[in-house]
């Protein structure tokens, strides 16, 4: 007996594969607009040395830059689908490095842009604001961009880094190639004869099993796996951070983490309130439901990989994907009829690219280009726990048709830091559906541990990434070498200290710094926390208050980038200026945890 095999590309039905025809009819379509896009940089440095002429040739520059950047995004967003879909395939690589070759030359002809404008001030660009009112929907970008004069170099400096904007890439895709095209891991056997084959994208899956036999051989596996490979990728991520390092103090920023927040407008207070006030008020909650799941499922040690496993192993509802769609779709009415014709498209219109086939890019994620529609990647199992993840991604793609739909390019995308909230409201909306509706006790208990994942996966695996990333980027800044060695014991010290002597930390659980692609995306992890804090804060507000609280999230939504992370999030009514909102959020989830120590 065996399990069932991982399929190619090519033998996957079409109705669990996005429909990339919607961005490009065919492949030789793409690769003529990639070429053209060559000859369309002019439209924007043709304004090289002009822009304190007049606001006039300011906002034409701006209009110039904003449509090649729509084209770019297009083209990039094919190929980066494409690459995700099926990174083993030699044509899908070749054209993810073309388009990283353009980009490089578009960056660095481009970034003349740029510098000129910091070469403006305040006053003038106040000036021509009041004299071409169609410059006030730029204003939030240039004077973000002035904001960082203090930081800038010379034109030239600027155009020869942007040259290498290719290069700087590196680290990031090197790793990526490596995990979809060159890592395999080893099939494990289980009771009664049955073969398990393992990828990184069914890890996940047997993560959750309710056999602790098949969970722990797949994690024995799956690590040693990562073991051999660990030195290579610790090299590779070294190169990332030096990087960052290099460029910090060639802008003159004081650290890594300076330069990092300020591109995200988020003050280090605010970075710091999320890392510190989650890990010390949230370790007590976490080690409770540890222990609880321990005593459950009756195991003598409870192991990293256990972390996991079913609480109630026996029960894990089956849902196919459409049972999903409508069930999502049924939890969402309150966000009113726009943000529903969104919702409805994403999930009828073939947006959603679900199969499980060699070479796909593990976990999910949803790609947003300017002007079509969100693509939304994931894998999916016939688990209702799938049907939360899609409808994370669905937060993700409501809000950036929303912003797409009444902001320019330049404004859709808002700080990191506001990233995850819309998709975390989803799933928040999607739990608290599914709560209000006849449920027996083990249904209501599932529902729980979900929305406990859903607070695990983004208040301790993201934020144990994000204080790791504190304490490398404090180490590389004072010249400590990044090692295997060192984030082997740093993710270890780390894990040790959140989770006390609940948890076994095991050298496999030191490796888990290898397995997330958010490391290679400045200081993105912590910002999952940041935003489902938000999100439950409006989740409770709308269930309060109702409509006037929808519409306070839809605006916010609608508004994309065209406010700071703290204005925006207090148009959403959340002031996250203080520790309150967190200590609020965990105190939720210490809720949660004393009820299901309660029902058992």
């Amino acid at each position: 007996m065996s399990a069932k095999k991982t399929l190619s590309r090519g033998k996957i039905p079409v109705e669990q594969t996005w429909n990339l025809k919607d961005l490009f009819e065919t492949e030789d379509a793409w690769k003529t607009e990639m070429e053209g896009l060559r000859k369309e940089i002019e439209t924007v440095t043709r304004y090289k040395g002009r822009l304190a002429e007049s606001p006039g040739t300011l906002l034409d520059c701006l209009l110039a830059q904003d449509a090649l950047n729509e084209r770019v995004m297009r083209v990039t967003a094919f190929a980066h689908l494409r690459q995700s879909e099926d990174g083993s395939d030699p044509v899908n690589q070749s054209n993810s490095a073309r388009v990283g070759g353009l980009l490089s030359e578009i960056s660095a002809q481009t970034s003349i842009i740029k510098s000129e404008i910091l070469e403006l001030d305040k006053e003038t660009v106040d000036k021509y604001i009041q004299e071409k009112p169609e410059l006030e929907e730029f204003r939030k970008n240039l004077m973000d961009v002035l904001e960082t004069k203090p930081h800038k170099l010379s034109p030239e400096a600027e155009e020869v880094l942007a040259a290498f904007s290719e290069i700087h890439q590196a680290p990031f895709m090197i790793y990526e190639r490596s995990k979809t095209s060159d890592m395999r891991f080893s099939s494990f056997t289980v009771k009664g004869g049955m073969e398990c084959p393992l990828t990184f994208n069914s890890f996940p899956a047997y993560e959750g099993s309710p056999d602790t036999e098949v969970r722990r051989k797949a994690y024995e596996s799956f690590t040693e796996t990562l073991e051999q490979y660990k030195h290579t990728y610790a090299a590779t991520y070294a190169t990332e951070v030096k990087k960052q390092v290099t460029e910090a103090r060639l802008r003159n920023y004081e650290s890594v983490t300076d330069m990092l927040l300020h591109e995200q407008e988020v003050s280090q207070k605010m970075y710091h309130n999320q890392l510190d006030t989650i890990q010390s008020e949230l370790a007590p909650h976490m080690r409770r439901f540890a222990k609880l799941k321990q005593r459950m499922l009756g195991l003598e040690t409870m192991r990293f990989c256990d972390l996991k496993a079913p609480l109630d192993p026996e029960f894990d509802p089956p849902m196919t994907y459409d049972e999903a769609c409508s069930l999502i779709l049924d939890s969402l009415q309150i966000m009113g009829p726009e943000y529903m014709e969104i919702m409805e498209q994403g999930v009828r219109n073939r947006w959603v690219d679900r199969a499980d086939n060699v070479g796909k890019r593990s976990g999910a994620f949803c790609s947003s280009p300017y002007g079509v529609h969100p693509y939304i990647l994931l894998t999916w199992h016939d688990s209702m726990r799938d049907a939360f993840t899609l409808a994370h991604e669905l937060g993700h793609a409501g809000h950036f048709a929303l912003a797409g739909r009444y902001q320019k390019i330049s404004n859709t995308r808002p700080s990191r830091y506001f990233i995850e909230a819309p998709s975390t409201m989803n799933e928040m909306l999607l739990s608290r559906h599914i709560l209000d509706q006849p449920n027996d006790d083990r249904m209501r208990r599932w529902v729980i541990l979900q929305s406990l994942g859903t607070y695990y996966h983004n208040f301790v695996t993201h934020i144990l990434e994000g204080e790791l990333q504190r304490r490398i980027y404090e180490l590389a800044d004072n010249g400590t070498p990044v090692t295997a060695q060192i984030l082997c014991e740093q993710k270890s010290d780390l894990l040790s200290d959140f989770w006390g002597d609940s948890v076994e930390i095991d050298e496999g659980a030191s490796l888990t710094w290898m397995r997330q692609p958010h490391y290679y995306m400045g200081l993105y992890p912590y910002t999952y926390s940041a935003g489902l804090t938000a999100s439950t804060a409006a989740a409770q507000m709308i269930q309060e208050e109702g409509q006037p609280a929808v519409d306070r999230w839809l605006s916010a939504l609608k508004a994309g980038g065209t406010m700071k992370p703290l204005q925006l999030m207090q148009q959403a009514g959340v002031n996250m200026s203080t520790p309150e909102p967190i200590q609020q959020a965990v105190a939720y989830v210490g809720s949660l945890v004393d009820e299901l120590e309660k029902s058992f």
